[in-house]
């Protein structure tokens, strides 16, 4: 299934996506549910494409009409991955790890689709990152090659925005990758059955004011999905909603000489294959 969370007047709702169309479901059904984290939750995917079968013209939406939510509303923890393609670690200061080198971002630093990306007062090192995000869809600890990817629901599209200045203050992630509003998630979910298995082979790319800035495949990934999930629940619990950003491709601004860094009046585009295009304009900060 496609799936998007968008806003009403009565609150957010869950769209069935359709080519250029999104199936409203509460229009269909007034007692449809109207989060995608609480149906994961509850493993109820299916019962939404059983609503969606049963609509009607009048509750056909227009994709590019719609004011979207990020996917999943209160991830309890979104854990992402650095370095994680070799290009992307020769490109930098940074050497080969020999573990996935994972750090946390805040739900107060994501942004939905079309929403401004907020360009930091402090710092004009605004940066892209192209990411692969897939979304947990039952408890799990610790996982096994053989059935690691029975915890993943889905995957959506990802841009780790990071303020280099403050990433780099101290040998600690946390404070660049956190800044509010520098996140964009979504807007598509994209349950795990419609793609190639652990997301492989998916071709990610990243335009910035309609250039290619960044441009690779997942099979590129050092640490692939499967491989990933196994580590994280060595001592991790993962839950249903926690998301994981799978790292970036080589391509960034801090990497160019000079450095491009995003700045108000751009916009930004995460495209994955099979997944869809993330698309944000950026603005100052007030």
């Amino acid at each position: 299934m496609r799936l998007v969370s968008f806003q009403a007047p009565d609150g957010a709702r869950i769209g069935v996506v359709d080519g250029d169309k999104v199936i409203d479901l509460s229009a269909v059904d007034a007692a449809a549910p109207r989060d995608i984290q609480s149906v994961i939750s509850g493993g109820d995917l299916g019962t939404l494409q059983q609503i969606a079968n049963n609509a009607s013209e009048t509750a056909l939406l227009n994709f590019d009409d719609l004011t979207f939510n990020i996917p999943i509303s209160a991830p309890g923890k979104i854990l992402c991955l650095g370095l994680n393609y070799m290009d992307h670690v020769n490109e930098g200061i940074f050497e080969k790890q020999a573990f996935p080198a994972i750090f946390t971002r805040a739900v107060s630093s994501l942004v939905a689709h079309q929403e401004p990306i907020i360009r930091p007062r402090k710092s004009e090192t605004l940066d892209y990152e192209a990411e692969l995000a897939l979304i947990i869809g039952k408890r799990s600890r610790h996982l096994t090659p053989e059935n690691a990817l029975d915890a993943v629901a889905g995957y959506s599209c990802f841009n780790d925005g990071s303020v280099r200045e403050y990433q780099r203050h101290t040998i600690q992630w946390t404070m660049g990758k956190n800044f509010d509003k520098t996140g964009p998630f979504g807007p598509v979910f994209v349950s795990a059955d419609e793609l190639p298995s652990g997301g492989k082979g998916l071709d990610i790319s990243c335009r910035l004011n309609g250039q290619t800035v960044q441009s690779s495949n997942t099979d590129m990934m050092m640490f692939p999905v499967v491989e990933t999930l196994v580590y994280i629940t060595e001592g991790i619990t993962l839950e249903p909603g926690d998301v994981i950003m799978m790292g970036t491709p080589s391509g960034v601004g801090h990497a160019r000489k000079p450095p491009l860094w995003m700045k108000a009046g751009d916009v930004v585009e995460i495209e994955i294959e099979k997944i869809g295009i993330l698309r944000n304009p950026v603005i100052d900060e007030a």
